[in-house]
């Protein structure tokens, strides 16, 4: 049987962390599409096929990889990417499994080609290729392994290589939560938290935590200290909307870093296009952190766009910044922006950027 708590249970935030799949809000496809795996496996009698989690942090793939454990019955194994530097590392965790496990391994685009090699036979024949020895002695071992379930998680879908990706038989892609998910996760928080709260308030927080609940999680959490301390205990709109613009997060959820990167396009590269890695140095932050926290949000949101050329800022940045857009703009960067061919015969003029449509946004 599968030890309980599960590892890593014991965090701060345990509290909120739904441990069954109807618990789960948000994500209905992917929980009704997992919900079916997860039976035939159990009827089965059979390891689950390999499954992938892609989509921005913060949306619950690790808590649907341990949810995956829990339902099935079985043990969890958490490891990351960047973690397993050698063959010998994988194969330690592989030849430990138990039948049918789940092994999760968070941040798999960042897998060293070596680590990733061992993982092709384990995920196909349940066997693991080892070499031992080097040179004119050096002989091939094939050790067989306990049917297991493989859960990879990545924030960089178009990093991990195509025979890794191929070898997950259930891809499933997390998306953005919408206010209404947002305001029931955060309710069902307050409530875990032993905290009284009227609707006004859980709406304020759900409505500036990104789409995300990680981010609706924190937030709640903040705002109860503020509640505890400063106030009588309990959280009204007024109480969260004061200590939310405390935090320096403001009515649609951007921080002092999204408001640095947009102000920054808008006063020093006058809306762009500019590069990632000229926005990157200018404002100090990694491009993995401009490209996997900041800029998902600000494209959902129709702030900013991507074109061939760089980020460039839209009607709607420019008027959150609550500064004059430049009057005009060449029209094939909008074109561009959105993945379309300017027309053949050109343009005869410029007209005004419009925010990007949501099939820009899928693509981005």
């Amino acid at each position: 049987m599968r030890p309980d708590p599960l590892p890593g249970e014991d965090g701060p935030d345990r509290a909120l962390r739904p441990r069954r799949l109807e618990e789960f809000i948000g994500q209905a496809e992917a929980r009704a599409n997992l919900r079916v795996f997860i039976e035939s496996a159990r009827q089965r009698g059979e390891a689950m096929d390999h499954v992938l989690f892609h989509g921005p942090p913060g949306l619950g793939k690790t808590t649907l990889a341990r949810i995956v454990a829990r339902e099935l019955g079985v043990n969890f194994r958490m490891t990351s990417g960047p973690v397993l530097v050698r063959a010998g590392d994988m194969a330690a965790i592989l030849t430990n499994l138990e039948p049918r496990d789940v092994l999760f391994i968070d941040e798999i685009h960042r897998l060293n080609p070596a680590v990733e090699e061992v993982l092709y036979p384990a995920l196909e024949d349940f066997n693991l290729d080892l070499v031992i020895g080097a040179g004119p002695a050096a002989r091939t071992v094939r050790i067989e392994l306990q049917p297991f379930t493989l859960v990879g998680a990545t924030t960089r879908m178009g990093l991990l290589t195509t025979p890794l990706r191929d070898r997950f038989g259930i891809p499933i892609r997390l998306q953005f939560y919408s206010a209404d998910e947002l305001h029931e996760i955060v309710v069902r928080g307050a409530r875990l938290l032993g905290v009284t709260a009227d609707a006004a308030s859980t709406r304020e927080i759900a409505a500036r935590a990104r789409g995300t609940p990680r981010i609706a999680g924190r937030l709640l959490r903040r705002v109860v200290d503020f509640a505890l301390v400063e106030g009588d205990g309990r959280l009204t709109r007024e109480l969260a909307d004061g200590a939310l613009s405390r935090l320096g997060v403001d009515h649609l959820g951007l921080d002092g870093a999204d408001r640095r990167y947009l102000t920054l396009m808008a006063e020093n590269y006058g809306g762009g296009p500019v590069g990632v890695e000229t926005l990157s140095a200018a404002l100090s932050e990694s491009r993995d952190s401009i490209e996997e926290v900041i800029e998902p949000f600000l494209l959902q949101q129709g702030l900013i766009a991507r074109t061939p050329r760089g980020r460039i800022l839209t009607q709607n940045g420019w008027g959150y910044l609550g500064l004059p857009a430049p009057a005009h703009i060449d029209q094939s960067e909008l074109f561009e922006s959105q993945g379309k061919t300017p027309p053949a015969g050109g343009f005869r003029g410029k007209v005004k950027i419009l925010p990007h449509d949501s099939e820009h946004q899928r693509q981005s």
